[in-house]
């Protein structure tokens, strides 16, 4: 009998503490699980593509006006069927006068530009504008009719009071069976002060 009354409470004892046991593993495992619940996991960094960056916008610098065309063969071709060379045509007083020049290089071919029979038309190439050679009572036709000379320049003005042929405008002209199409108009030139106003 006293060996069955120390026998039974030692594995009362045991079954208590495996039962103990038990329970703090059952609790832990359900703080565990509430740990995890309330603390979200770390989600891996989303990992961004790469956007190709948009091609550089190159801004076109402003233009003054049209450009002069005219090849190395078409001015040949002047010389060669009209007998001038070094053709202008610039806007001067302000642009109410469209001045066109040319320097004679065989007299007998350049003899129709200065024909003061023949009326010459300066027309705008886009709108058709036409623009034609103004008369003074004291001069007559703004335009050198003498014979031309080898070597010489010779001018004529158009008047352009509406100024809808400005720098940059590409124009024609026609005196007679003469034809310059294509033509640029170049700016004024600066007057002598302010030519002397930029020296050092």
């Amino acid at each position: 009998m006293v060996w069955s009354f120390r026998f039974v409470p030692k594995k009362v004892f045991l079954v208590g503490c495996l039962a103990s046991s038990i329970v703090t593993l059952a609790t832990l495992s359900q703080a565990a699980q509430v740990q995890g619940k309330d603390k979200p996991g770390i989600s891996p960094a989303p990992v961004s593509t790469p956007v190709a960056s948009p091609a550089p916008i190159t801004a076109s610098a402003p233009t003054s006006g049209a450009v002069d065309l005219r090849s190395t063969r078409e001015n040949l071709m002047y010389r060669r069927s009209w007998g001038i060379e070094n053709i202008h045509l610039r806007e001067t007083a302000s642009g109410s006068i469209i001045k066109f020049s040319y320097r004679v290089v065989d007299a007998n071919k350049a003899k129709v530009l200065n024909d003061a029979k023949l009326n010459p038309i300066l027309s705008d190439a886009n709108s058709g504008e036409k623009l034609s050679v103004p008369e003074t009572e004291n001069a007559g036709k703004l335009r050198q009719v003498a014979d031309p000379v080898n070597g010489r320049e010779y001018w004529m003005v158009f008047l352009n009071n509406s100024r809808i042929i400005r720098a940059g405008s590409r124009v024609d002209i026609k005196i007679g069976p003469f034809h310059a199409d294509g033509l640029v108009v170049e700016p004024s030139m600066p007057t002598q002060p302010a030519l002397a106003q930029q020296k050092p």
